[in-house]
């Protein structure tokens, strides 16, 4: 996503919508009801190399404002890798637990941001954080989560799972599963999951439908094992997609078929049309 990428200039009304013609899914009547989504701190940066792009802040805050246009309730986790990256520091010889708890902070300063971007769009939004930090952030616990979706508040959860040695993915995955959400939406650069690497292979072909097994055992890498792990464990459906195409987090909360779904018990793997 580039800093001068004019999508992110794009105004709620200019987001391409759900198409009139497309049969399959009622956009006042959207698939999922609650839906939790997982955005890196590396979205954030554009083309700094750190840090936060106003430009690319406030073209992925016009997207989640439109898509709360559906009625869902709406969840977000957001990594902190723009700021801090608490695995590649204490590969430097940094303490892993402290490198991790900063990587935490990190991931608020992001929350932070999200919610005044959002905010200023006119979307209610709470900031509940795993490690309590009363100026900036309500903590976080799980009745009240629940209750802020209820409220038609859009939440923020920060500071990862408030313990080191678990990744943003891993905190994605647990309050997906503690806030009872209807699918784990995780936002990339890419169209979805490949059978291989498609920027080292030509012929590599797109997931539509995988299930958790053949994932596992082709090694396609959708997310951090454990957190894969806790979506396969309690049939938690995940939905990988393109985050620099305007309207796809609305359409892939409306029903349509955007990116590659990872869900249980599906041996009839499908790819999707070219």
């Amino acid at each position: 996503m580039d800093d001068t990428d004019p999508s992110a200039d794009l105004s709620v009304e200019e987001t391409p919508d759900q198409s009139p013609d497309d049969p399959t899914h009622d956009p006042a009547n959207p698939k999922y009801k609650r839906v939790l989504l997982k955005l890196s701190g590396e979205a954030l940066m554009g083309t700094r190399g750190y840090g936060i792009s106003p430009a690319v802040l406030g073209y992925v805050a016009n997207e989640i404002v439109d898509a709360a246009t559906l009625g869902s309730q709406l969840a977000i986790v957001i990594g902190g890798g723009n700021i801090f990256r608490g695995l590649s520091e204490s590969a430097r010889g940094m303490d892993r637990s402290s490198a991790d708890y900063v990587g935490m902070l990190a991931t608020v300063m992001n929350a932070v941001s999200l919610q005044d971007a959002l905010e200023t769009r006119g979307l209610r939004t709470r900031v509940l954080s795993a490690i309590e930090m009363s100026a900036l952030a309500e903590p976080y616990i799980r009745r009240r989560a629940v209750r802020h979706l209820e409220k038609g508040r859009t939440v923020i959860f920060a500071a990862g799972t408030g313990n080191p040695f678990f990744t943003t993915d891993t905190a994605a995955a647990l309050r997906s599963m503690e806030i009872g959400a209807d699918v784990l939406l995780k936002g990339t650069k890419v169209k979805g999951v490949y059978d291989k690497d498609p920027t080292k292979h030509d012929d590599a072909k797109l997931y539509e439908e995988v299930g958790f097994d053949t994932a596992l055992r082709n090694d396609l890498r959708v997310m951090d094992s454990t957190a894969f792990a806790l979506c396969r464990d309690n049939s938690l459906p995940i939905l990988v997609f393109d985050m620099n195409k305007p309207g796809n987090i609305k359409r892939a909360i409306a029903g349509e078929s955007v990116g590659t779904r990872i869900v249980s018990n599906n041996d009839n793997t499908r790819f999707a049309e070219v």
